[in-house]
């Protein structure tokens, strides 16, 4: 028996023994996805966010269309605009040289995560900014500082604090949102477990990614308080 029968072979399950693997390395594809969905998003949505609070009107207002649509339509409907709706110009993204892109169903799903999680954290850094008292800033303003480095320096990280939990749970939702992604060919853990369904019609083939799902979540939610206690340790001692 190879290392790849382990996890089987532990709990006595024929199906998962056959194909732990396959869903082990769809395992690793959702954690690829998310993590840098979720990086590339976040460093979209500080820009967004400073953008819609201190940028131009017509800045303001796009920002705000854009936040608009990609928090108030269904993340599946995203991402078949992306695969199938943006896949139909061939032409042009040969000519421009990116078919090579938009041609991958792992780059289409990318993309369209990166989009949708960028608008949802463009709104949590926005309100969060929103939270700094105003004498925050008057304060770092009479001390000299320009209107840049106060927000860089007195008012993002303390933004970033009360933004944290809500970044978190952005992060598990991500996560557990990531299983569209099976219905354009890409073998996740989801994508995974419907291969193994499909060939051994065994339900808890299911039970199996919904309890991986789970302890993936379970993992990041308990980094994440830890995480939250340790940046917020000072607060306490007040």
């Amino acid at each position: 028996m190879n290392w790849c029968e382990y996890p089987g072979w532990l709990v006595g399950s024929e199906v998962f023994q056959n194909y732990g693997c396959r869903m082990a390395g769809g395992l690793w594809i959702t954690l690829e996805l998310v993590a840098i969905s979720v990086v590339l998003g976040f460093a979209l949505a500080v820009g967004l966010a400073v953008a819609r609070l201190y940028g131009p009107g017509w800045a303001q207002a796009a920002i705000k269309g854009y936040t608009t649509f990609f928090r108030g339509t269904p993340l599946l409907c995203q991402l078949f605009l992306v695969y199938y709706g943006l896949g139909q110009f061939r032409l042009f993204w040969t000519d421009i040289g990116l078919w090579w892109f938009f041609r991958e169903p792992f780059y289409c799903a990318l993309l369209t995560f990166v989009i949708n999680t960028a608008a949802y954290q463009a709104e949590i850094l926005r309100g969060a900014i929103q939270s700094i008292p105003r004498g925050q800033f008057e304060g770092a303003l009479s001390l000299g500082l320009h209107r840049w480095s106060t927000l860089r320096h007195v008012v993002m990280p303390q933004a970033m604090i009360l933004a944290l939990r809500p970044l978190g749970n952005e992060l598990i939702v991500m996560i557990k949102s990531s299983a569209v992604v099976s219905l354009v060919t890409i073998y996740d853990l989801m994508g995974a477990t419907k291969l193994a369904f499909s060939r051994s019609f065994d339900l808890t083939i299911y039970l199996y990614a919904a309890l991986i799902y789970l302890i993936l979540v379970e993992v990041v939610r308990r980094v994440w308080d830890a995480l939250e206690l340790r940046l917020t340790r000072h607060m306490a001692l007040r």
